[in-house]
C-alpha cells in the first residue's frame, strides 16, 4: 500500500471515529456491526448505460474500499444494485422496492434527469434518504420539497458561469449552442444566455436535439453555418463525442466548448482529432495527475484517480460523484447512530443534511436550503490535448 493511500484511510479512520465517538456512550457494551445497505438504481443498459456502467464501477470501488479500510468500525456496506434500463419507470419500480425493503438504509440513483425528479414523490413518501447524480435542478430544488432527495453532480448556473468567464478570456462574443431536449438542457440555455446578457456575448444561435439522437449532422451545419467563434456542447457524453465529430466532419474552424455534464472517459480515443482543443468545464479530479498533491484532500483525490484507473484501465469523471455519494451515505449513517441493526432514515436524512466533505469531486456542502452539495470552486477549466483531457493553462 502507498504512503498516501495508508494515510488517507487513517485520516478517513480518524474522522469516521471521531464524529461516532460523540454520539455514543462509554457505557456502550455492544459496537453495531449492522450493515449500511444502499441501493443503486442505475442505467445498465438502455441509451445511459456507459454513463451508468461507469457509477457501478465507481461505487463497486469505494464500497470495496471503505469496506477494507475499518474505517467504519465493525459495520461494512452493503451494495444493492438494480437496472433501470434508462427507463423512468423502471426507475420509479426500482425506487419503489429498495423503500419497501426496511434493511436499505438510502438511495444513489444514476444520471437519468426524468428518472429522479419522477421518483421525488415516491421518496419522500416513503422517507428514504437519496442522492441523485443527475445534474437537473428540479432534482433537489426547491429543497423543502425534496426534504428526502440529494444532488451531487455539476450545476448547470455554476457550469455556464464558468464556461462564459472562459469564453470572455479568450475574446470569443459570438456563440451557438447544442443543448439536450430535456430539463438539464433547457435549463443549460437559460442559464448560458443569462450569463451572456451579463458578458455581452452574442447567442447566435441555439439547437435542441433529444438525449437519444445519433445523427447530428444538420443540427451542427445549422449550428456552424454562420461561423460562430465559439460552439457549446451541452449534451450527455456520447452525444457531446458525435456533436464534436460532425463539428469537425463539416469543417467548423472555431472552438469547441463542452459543459461538465458531457464529460466521460479521460481518453478520448477515436474522437481525439474532433476534439483537440477543445475546452471542458468540470472537476480537477478529471486531471488530478497534472496537479501536484498539496493538501490530503489532493492526495485522496489522486489516491482514487490511481486506484480507478489501475482497476479498470481508464478512468471516467464522472466515477467521484458516485463515490462522493457512498462517502456521504456512510458517515451520515454512522453519525445517525441508533441502535445496533435499527435502520434510521429519519436520523441519516437529517445529518445528510448539513454535510460537509471535501470530496474526491471537490468540496461539498448540503444545507437545509441547498440539497445541491457541489460547491462552484469544484469546477475548472480543462482542455483536450494529445488525445486526453488536461489542466488548462
Amino acid at each position: 500500500m502507498s504512503p498516501i493511500r495508508s494515510a488517507t484511510i487513517v485520516a478517513l479512520a480518524s474522522a469516521v471515529l471521531a464524529t461516532t465517538l460523540t454520539g455514543c456512550s462509554f457505557g456502550a457494551t455492544e459496537e453495531d456491526s449492522s450493515p449500511i445497505t444502499i441501493g443503486a438504481d442505475l442505467e445498465l443498459s438502455g441509451a445511459a448505460a456507459p454513463v451508468g456502467k461507469a457509477y457501478q464501477r465507481a461505487l463497486d470501488l469505494k464500497v470495496e474500499q471503505l469496506n477494507a479500510s475499518g474505517a467504519l468500525g465493525a459495520r461494512k456496506i452493503k451494495l444493492v444494485v438494480k437496472d433501470n434500463r434508462s427507463d423512468a419507470n423502471e426507475s420509479l419500480r426500482n425506487i419503489g422496492d429498495f423503500s419497501n425493503d426496511s434493511t436499505v438504509n438510502a438511495i444513489i440513483m444514476g444520471g437519468c434527469n426524468e428518472c429522479a425528479v419522477g421518483a421525488v414523490r415516491t421518496i419522500n413518501e416513503r422517507k428514504i434518504p437519496t442522492i441523485a447524480l443527475a445534474p437537473s435542478s428540479a432534482v433537489a430544488s426547491p429543497a423543502p420539497e425534496r426534504r428526502y432527495v440529494f444532488k451531487l453532480a455539476p450545476n448547470a448556473a455554476d457550469s455556464a458561469a464558468a464556461l462564459t468567464a472562459e469564453l470572455r478570456r479568450r475574446g470569443i462574443t459570438e456563440v451557438s449552442i447544442l443543448h439536450s431536449d430535456d430539463d438539464y438542457g433547457r435549463e443549460g440555455l437559460a442559464a448560458l444566455e443569462n450569463e451572456f446578457g451579463k458578458a455581452k456575448i452574442k447567442r447566435v444561435r441555439a439547437e435542441a436535439v433529444r438525449t437519444t439522437d445519433t445523427e447530428l449532422a444538420a443540427p451542427i451545419g445549422r449550428l456552424t453555418d454562420r461561423d460562430p467563434t465559439g460552439l457549446v456542447i451541452w449534451t450527455p457524453p456520447e452525444q457531446a463525442v458525435l456533436a464534436a465529430a460532425a463539428a469537425d466532419q463539416s469543417g467548423y474552424a472555431g472552438s469547441l466548448f463542452l459543459d461538465a455534464a458531457a464529460a466521460g472517459d479521460l481518453f478520448l480515443g477515436s474522437s481525439g482529432r474532433a476534439t483537440e482543443r477543445a475546452t471542458l468545464i468540470f472537476t480537477q479530479t478529471m486531471v488530478i495527475d497534472d496537479v501536484i498533491a498539496t493538501t490530503p484532500a489532493k492526495a485522496a483525490r489522486r489516491q482514487w484517480f490511481q486506484d480507478y484507473t489501475a482497476r479498470f484501465g481508464g478512468y471516467n469523471g464522472l466515477s467521484s460523484f458516485a463515490a462522493d455519494a457512498v462517502q456521504l451515505i456512510a458517515d451520515s449513517a454512522v453519525r445517525a447512530g441508533g441502535p445496533a441493526g435499527r435502520v434510521n432514515r429519519d436520523g441519516l436524512r437529517d445529518v445528510l443534511e448539513t454535510s460537509q466533505l471535501d470530496g474526491l469531486s471537490g468540496p461539498i456542502r448540503m444545507t437545509p436550503d441547498n440539497h445541491s452539495g457541489l460547491m462552484p470552486q469544484a469546477l475548472t477549466t480543462l482542455v483536450a490535448r494529445g488525445g486526453r483531457w488536461r489542466l488548462a493553462g
